[in-house]
C-alpha cells in the first residue's frame, strides 16, 4: 500500500515511543528524506511467505509495531475461522527474533487465542512439526532464514503445518490492512500471559518426538553394516541447528564430529560470514578450513533456522569440493530410491515432488526406479501441500521424497517444510553407507551423470534495493513478459508463462523459457528479497561444454538486468 510517507513518519515520531531503537532511529533520521522515504513508502508486504523486511522504524520495516500489527490481523483471522483458536510460536537467532516472538505471543493472547512457544530457539520445522503435534490452528516463525543479518521476518504456518495459502494470505492480509498500527492492535504482557496459561512453552516432550520422527527416516535395516565412524565437520552458522542436528546425529551413532567453534552458538550478527546461507562458498569457507585441518570425511552447514544444508566432501585428489544443492538432491533421491528397492518398502506409485527450476535430471533418475515426479512452482510450501493432497487421498506413504535446488529436503511427512535435521542426518547416513562400500559421493555423482547425462543448474540473483529498484524489478520482468525468440544463440521452443496458471497451480509471476538442445531458462522475482532470479539449466556432452554455453546464456542475461 503507496501511503503519504511524511505524514505517517511524523505519525511515528509521536506515536512509536515504547520502543527504544525505533525511537532512536525516527529521530536520527529527521533531515534525511530518502531514508524516510524507504522506510514508509509503503507497507512490509504480507504475502504467503508472511513478512521479511530490514530490521528498523517506519511501515517498510520489521520492527515491534509491525509484527504486532500482523499478529493482530492474524489474531482477527483465527478468531473468526476456529472456535477454540490456538497457535505455535517459535523463533531463531537473528536480532530481535525472541523479542518478536515475545510480541506477537502477547498480541494472540490478549486476542484470546491460545498461545504455544518454544521455550528456546529452534529449527524452523519444529514450528511445522508443533503445529501439526499440538493441532494449533495455525503457527508462527520469527525468522528471515538465510539472508543478511540486517534482516528478519514472520512465517505463518497452517493448521496442517504448511505455509499459508495464497487464499488464507489474502485474508489474513485483508484483516492486517484494516487495522490502525498504534490504535487498533490489542497487546498484554507476556509473563502476565505465562503466568495466567494463555500462553504456554511447549514441552521437552515435543522436541524428542520431533527427533524421532526424523531418525525413522533411516534406510538402514539389519542387512547393512555400515561404519558410522566417519569424521564429520558441522557448522549451525551462528543458528538454531546446534541442539537438533547433534542430538540425532549421536543418538543414532555418529560420535566423530567436530563444531566449528566460532559460528556454535546463535549469534544474530553472523560475525564470520555476513551472508549467512550455504548456497555460497563464502558461508562455507570456515567450514572448510575446519574440515582441512580435521582431515575431516564430510562437512555439514545449516543455515540459521536450519531448513537447509549445504555439505563438502574430497575428490580423489583429496581437495574439499562443495556440492550444489542440485548435485546433493539428486543423490539423495538415488540413495532413498536404491535403499527402499532393496528394503521391499518401495510404495506402489512413489511420488518425488520438486520445484520447477530444481534440475531436470532428477525426473530422469525418478522414472529410472518408476517414480512419479511432481514439479512444483519455487517454494517449498508447494511442496508440503501436495503432501497434504496425497494424505488426503489416502496417499501419504506415496511421498519418498522432495527437494528444491535452494539445499532443501525432507524425506517424511511427519512436517509440511524442508527440513535441514532431516537432511544432515540423511546425507550422513548416505556418505557412511557408500563409504562402507569404498564410494565417495563424487564418484556417485559422476556414476549418475554417466548414466543420466550431464546436465549443469546455475542460479544468478539481480538485487534491486528501494522504491526505484522495485519499480524497476517490475519494469524488467514486463519486458521479458513480451517474449524472447533467442537466450544465448539458442532458440526459444517455448515460453512458458505460470502467471496464467499453468497445470493446474497457482498463478505466479515466473517465466521458463525452453531452448533448444534440452536447456532453459527460468526468470522470477523473489518472494521475500528485492531480488530477480534467473535459473540457467544447460544439458551437454561434458561439464566443460555445459559451463561455456552456460556463460554464453548468462552473459546475455545480465544485460537485460543493467
Amino acid at each position: 500500500m503507496i501511503m503519504n510517507y511524511n505524514n505517517e513518519y511524523k505519525r511515528w515520531l509521536t506515536s512509536a515511543t515504547a520502543d527504544a531503537d525505533v525511537a532512536a532511529e525516527l529521530k536520527a533520521i529527521e533531515n534525511d528524506s530518502a531514508k524516510i522515504e524507504d522506510a514508509f513508502y509503503r507497507n512490509l508486504a504480507f504475502g504467503t511467505g508472511g513478512l521479511r523486511g530490514t530490521i528498523g522504524a517506519g511501515t517498510n520495516r520489521m520492527n515491534v509495531y509491525t509484527v504486532a500489527k500482523a499478529s493482530q490481523g492474524l489474531a482477527n483471522y483465527l478468531v473468526a475461522n476456529f472456535d477454540a483458536p490456538s497457535v505455535a510460536i517459535g523463533y531463531d537467532s537473528r536480532i530481535k527474533s525472541d523479542v518478536f516472538a515475545k510480541v506477537a505471543a502477547s498480541v494472540f493472547a490478549a486476542n484470546g487465542v491460545q498461545v504455544n512457544i518454544w521455550p528456546e530457539l529452534l529449527p524452523v520445522p519444529t514450528v511445522s512439526f508443533a503445529t501439526r503435534y499440538l493441532g494449533t490452528s495455525a503457527g508462527v516463525m520469527v525468522t528471515a532464514s538465510h539472508n543478511p543479518s540486517k534482516y528478519n521476518g514472520y512465517k505463518v504456518y497452517g493448521a496442517d503445518g504448511c505455509q499459508i495459502t495464497t487464499e488464507a494470505a489474502a485474508e489474513i492480509l485483508a484483516e492486517i490492512e484494516k487495522l490502525d498500527i498504534f490504535a487498533d492492535v490489542k497487546q498484554s504482557d507476556f509473563e502476565s500471559g505465562v503466568e495466567d496459561g494463555q500462553i504456554k512453552y511447549i514441552s521437552e516432550d515435543v522436541l524428542t518426538a520431533f527427533v524421532e520422527e526424523v531418525k525413522k527416516q533411516s534406510l538402514l535395516d539389519d542387512s547393512v553394516k555400515v561404519d558410522k565412524n566417519v569424521a564429520i565437520v558441522y557448522s549451525p552458522l551462528n543458528g538454531t541447528g546446534l541442539k537438533p542436528v547433534l542430538r540425532t546425529l549421536k543418538e543414532t551413532g555418529y560420535t566423530n564430529i567436530t563444531v566449528v567453534k566460532e559460528q556454535e552458538n546463535p549469534d544474530g550478527n553472523f560475525p564470520t560470514c555476513p551472508y549467512p546461507n550455504p548456497e555460497i562458498k563464502e558461508a562455507m569457507a570456515l567450514g572448510m578450513e575446519y574440515a582441512k585441518k580435521c582431515n575431516a570425511d564430510l562437512l555439514l552447514a545449516t543455515d540459521p533456522d536450519c531448513d537447509r544444508v549445504g555439505i563438502a566432501v574430497k575428490n580423489a585428489a583429496g581437495e574439499y569440493v562443495l556440492l550444489s544443492g542440485n548435485e546433493t538432491g539428486m543423490l539423495l533421491l538415488n540413495y532413498v530410491c536404491e535403499r527402499r528397492v532393496a528394503m521391499g518398502t518401495m510404495p506402489k506409485d512413489p511420488v518425488l515432488c520438486k520445484t520447477i527450476v530444481t534440475i531436470d535430471m532428477a525426473d530422469r533418475i525418478a522414472a529410472d526406479y518408476g517414480v512419479r515426479t511432481v514439479n512444483l512452482l519455487t517454494g517449498f510450501k508447494f511442496i508440503g501441500e501436495q503432501i497434504g493432497r496425497l494424505e488426503k487421498e489416502g496417499k501419504a506413504d506415496s511421498y519418498i521424497f522432495g527437494f528444491e535446488e535452494s539445499y532443501g529436503y525432507l524425506s517424511g511427512t511427519y512436517v509440511r517444510d524442508k527440513d535441514a535435521v532431516d537432511g544432515a542426518f540423511l546425507i550422513c547416513e548416505m556418505f557412511a553407507y557408500y563409504k562402507t562400500q569404498g564410494i565417495s559421493l563424487i564418484d556417485k555423482l559422476n556414476s549418475l551423470y554417466e548414466k543420466y547425462g550431464y546436465c549443469l543448474n546455475t542460479l544468478h540473483s539481480y538485487e534491486f534495493d528501494g522504491s526505484a529498484g522495485f519499480a524497476k524489478m517490475q519494469d524488467i520482468m514486463a519486458e521479458f513478459h513480451k517474449g524472447l525468440d533467442t537466450i544465448g544463440g539458442k532458440k526459444v521452443i517455448e515460453c512458458q508463462d505460470y502467471s496464467k496458471g499453468l497445470n493446474g497451480l497457482p498463478k505466479s509471476d515466473v517465466l521458463k523459457f525452453m531452448l533448444e538442445g534440452n536447456c532453459s531458462v527460468v526468470v522470477r522475482p523473489s518472494g521475500t528479497e528485492p531480488k530477480l532470479k534467473t535459473y540457467i539449466s544447460v544439458s551437454a556432452v561434458d561439464k566443460e561444454t555445459a559451463e561455456k554455453e552456460e556463460q554464453i546464456i548468462c552473459d546475455e542475461l545480465a544485460k537485460k538486468f543493467l
